[in-house]
């Protein structure tokens, strides 16, 4: 039987680290369990620390491998460089998202993500450059059984604060899924930028297959966009289909004054915003899977609306 310690901030002034084995960091470790789904007790059962449950949400599990080999992971804020994980000092792990999803045959999965962060002995999850490592673990129902089918500590780190943004599913092909993160950053009071990431399974692994830049723009008065995608759907392609994404947005060279950092347009509508007082602008673009990464083909079809 698991025998679980939850601590309160009231009880526990300094968040304690629990030594693990290092073979919890082993892809191809096997773990099923009983239905229903329980995403808690599967994170346990992966990433068997101290399990810390505080106040506003701040649920976690906290530990360290002493034996673990670090390896370096790529942070997407690329400000301090990638993350060796496991971290030194240790490692809290929280459930990101929890998302069930059946094949077009009614078969039953479950992709449990969780995110890393550094230790803090106030369970806190600071540094605004620094992201949350999200890792992925996939389930499959067989019977009355959760069966994991893969298992990734870590694929890359996203987010602000160390918290990775929540994942969306997405599916790219036929029974094909993946999904997509939204990394949004930017410094004290400036911009806020907005990238998305597509993730999917490839070479045995999920990685990012799609970066989009200028995905979104926020936290500026003159300028602002934001964006949404759409799977093409193909019949001609089955895995890997098409991806189209269209941003709106508007300028205003008035507000101009209000804005306390200045933020480049897209290169697509740089010109206008020279000669014009205000417009806005739609923007849309087409990604195709190009070897091991979508890239844009075609020219963006840009439209303008309200010119003055």
């Amino acid at each position: 039987m698991l025998f679980t310690t939850i601590c309160t901030a009231q009880d526990q002034d300094i968040v304690q680290l629990k030594n693990i084995n290092d073979t919890i960091l082993n892809t191809k470790r096997t773990l099923q369990f009983a239905d229903p789904f329980d995403g808690l007790k599967a994170l346990q059962k992966l990433f068997p620390g101290k399990l810390y449950n505080l106040s506003d949400n701040n649920t976690f599990l906290s530990w360290k491998c002493k034996n673990c080999k670090p390896v370096a992971y790529t942070d997407v804020n690329g400000v301090e460089g990638d993350q060796m994980f496991p971290y030194e000092r240790g490692v809290a792990t929280r459930i990101l998202d929890n998302i069930a999803y059946k094949d077009s045959k009614g078969n039953e999965f479950r992709l449990l993500f969780f995110n890393h962060s550094y230790y803090d002995e106030d369970g806190l999850q600071t540094g605004r450059f620094s992201g949350g490592l999200v890792g992925v673990a996939k389930f499959a129902k067989k019977d009355n059984v959760w069966q994991m089918r893969s298992f990734q500590p870590g694929v890359a780190a996203f987010g602000a604060f160390a918290q990775a943004p929540k994942p969306k599913l997405v599916e790219i092909g036929e029974d094909q899924y993946a999904f997509t993160l939204l990394h949004v950053n930017g410094g004290g009071g400036g911009p806020f930028e907005g990238t998305l990431y597509l993730i999917a399974g490839l070479d045995g692994k999920y990685q990012p297959i799609m970066e989009v830049n200028n995905y979104q723009l926020t936290n500026v008065a003159s300028l602002k966009w934001s964006s949404s995608y759409k799977v093409v759907n193909d019949n001609g392609k089955k895995h890997f289909r098409d991806i189209i994404i269209k941003t709106n947005g508007t300028f205003s060279k008035a507000a101009k004054a209000n804005d306390e950092f200045e933020a480049d347009p897209p290169e697509e509508i740089a010109a206008m915003a020279k000669s014009k007082k205000q417009f806005n602008f739609e923007i849309e673009k087409r990604f195709s899977f190009k070897g091991k990464f979508y890239k844009m083909i075609d020219k963006p079809i840009v439209k303008f609306t309200n010119v003055k």
